[in-house]
């Protein structure tokens, strides 16, 4: 028998073939003419029903989450916005999930696929919450469970949130392949999957995405039963673009049209994350700009060969929020309102508090996560983790934060800043590595690009004579 070269280069080209023994999806019959594909087939190919997504979750004692007001958030907005300003401000509680976050619901579907299909095990490649999310649907369905985490730079320095989420998923049953930062997450996700014959419960198939949308659909029911109306604004923390897409899609569904979705990220910028130099000097592992951006402009670059989280078909605005502001919204919560929680759901929660203060106080925000907290995910062992990195910490200017060199807590809540992303920039570079050809698209392709930038066509033409 030839024995199977294990090369990087090799296992990679090998991925398509992996996938479609891994997952049961074989992506080719989804590509259409040229760079374009179908998405909603792919999608509409998970096959449950919003209905029967629910009953499953519900059997695993997923969702169904509270919607909480922020009250004393709301008047605090309004004291900053002045006379007549300071939306209300609400948010799901997903910390209330079985694993303590929104990511119960996506491994809830994939867990729920394994097991109907017939998988001993399955495997997942995160550093994040989802790993605890996988490990705790499968001991609950009596499936063998394998996180492959990112979790040391090449000192085997580990950061207190990641080293947390670690002891969750081993907790949780599950074994923890732990590496250093690098491009060999993907390679070591793909070669056990290859080796076990397990199902890839990744975080970028179609049925991690279905999960995900009965958030965005609860959303708007309660919002309905409790202030009569559909939110106008539902705001997403954005890392790999997953919570995003399945929230606005629910939120579809379930008939808010008119509701705007903003991302929201941390802003990180001049950090690489697969830098061993830059691993440790980063106080966020989820929910920020180094994830967020790189997803957002560029979904393929994933472990599948399609992915379903594609953020920017579904962004009204990205919003940028500051570490700073993070840390303290996280304290303000807990003083507050009475509620700990980490920081993922905070980073929306910061940005809710600068933007609410600028809205009519009829009008109406959902932050859509919160997600549990715990010795290695409060702030302080992180803030004492980034000093003893070198890191700067003081009161101060947000604005004037630089990341890997300071962290610049707001004197008051006043400093907690709105700042918008360029969109068109997004766009143009999503269109720039989708439009790689000199050469006339056709009206299929022209039309998964304006899609895929949440556009008319007549707009993707302009920007693409930018591009030119």
């Amino acid at each position: 028998m030839t024995k199977k070269d294990m090369s990087y280069e090799a296992v990679m080209g090998r991925r398509n073939e992996i996938m479609l023994s891994a997952v049961g999806i074989d992506y080719e019959q989804y590509e259409l003419e040229g760079v374009a594909f179908d998405y909603e087939k792919m999608m509409d190919d998970v096959g449950y029903s919003m209905a029967e997504v629910q009953e499953i979750q519900k059997g695993m004692e997923v969702g169904n989450t509270p919607l909480l007001e922020l009250k004393n958030f709301t008047a605090l907005a309004k004291k900053v916005g002045g006379p007549g300003k300071g939306a209300r401000i609400f948010v799901k509680d997903e910390a209330t999930n079985p694993s303590g976050s929104f990511k119960a619901r996506r491994a809830a579907l994939a867990v729920h696929e394994a097991k109907k299909l017939g998988y001993k095990g399955v495997i997942a490649a995160t550093s994040g919450n989802y790993g605890a999310a996988v490990a705790c649907m499968s001991a609950k369905l009596g499936l063998k469970c394998i996180i492959v985490q990112e979790c040391y730079d090449s000192e085997f320095v580990g950061q207190p949130e990641i080293l947390e989420k670690q002891r969750a998923c081993e907790a949780l049953g599950a074994e923890v392949v732990q590496m250093t930062v690098g491009p060999e997450l993907f390679y070591e996700d793909l070669r056990l999957l290859e080796e076990t014959g397990y199902y890839n419960a990744s975080l970028y198939v179609p049925g991690a995405i279905t999960g995900v949308e009965t958030l965005g659909y609860e959303i708007a029911q309660q919002c309905r039963e409790m202030v009569g109306k559909d939110p106008e604004y539902v705001l997403v923390t954005n890392a790999g673009g997953g919570n995003l897409t399945g929230t606005a899609r629910g939120l579809k569904k379930a008939g808010a049209n008119d509701t705007k979705v903003y991302a929201v990220s941390v802003d990180l910028s001049g950090l690489h994350m697969a830098s061993d130099k830059d691993f440790n000097r980063k106080s966020f592992t989820t929910g920020h700009t180094g994830f967020g951006i790189p997803f957002t402009t560029l979904p393929d670059r994933s472990d599948v060969p399609r992915n379903a989280a594609r953020p920017l078909r579904y962004i009204d605005e990205y919003l940028i929020v500051k570490q700073g502001e993070v840390f303290y919204v996280t304290e303000m919560l807990a003083s507050l309102e009475g509620i700990e929680r980490g920081p993922a759901g905070n980073t929306s929660l910061a940005a809710a508090v600068a933007l609410a203060a600028t809205l009519p106080e009829d009008e109406v925000i959902v932050v859509q996560e919160t997600e549990y907290t715990s010795a290695g995910k409060h702030p302080m062992p992180q803030l004492t983790f980034a000093r003893q990195n070198g890191i700067e910490i003081f009161f101060g200017d947000p604005d004037e934060d630089v990341p890997g060199k300071n962290i610049i807590l707001p004197e008051d809540p006043s400093q907690i800043k709105l700042r918008f992303s360029d969109m068109k920039r997004l766009r143009l570079s999503c269109l720039k590595r989708i439009a790689t050809e000199d050469r006339e698209y056709s009206d299929v392709e022209l039309q998964y690009m304006a899609d895929e930038v949440n556009v008319p066509v007549d707009e993707v033409k302009e920007l693409l004579l930018e591009l030119e």
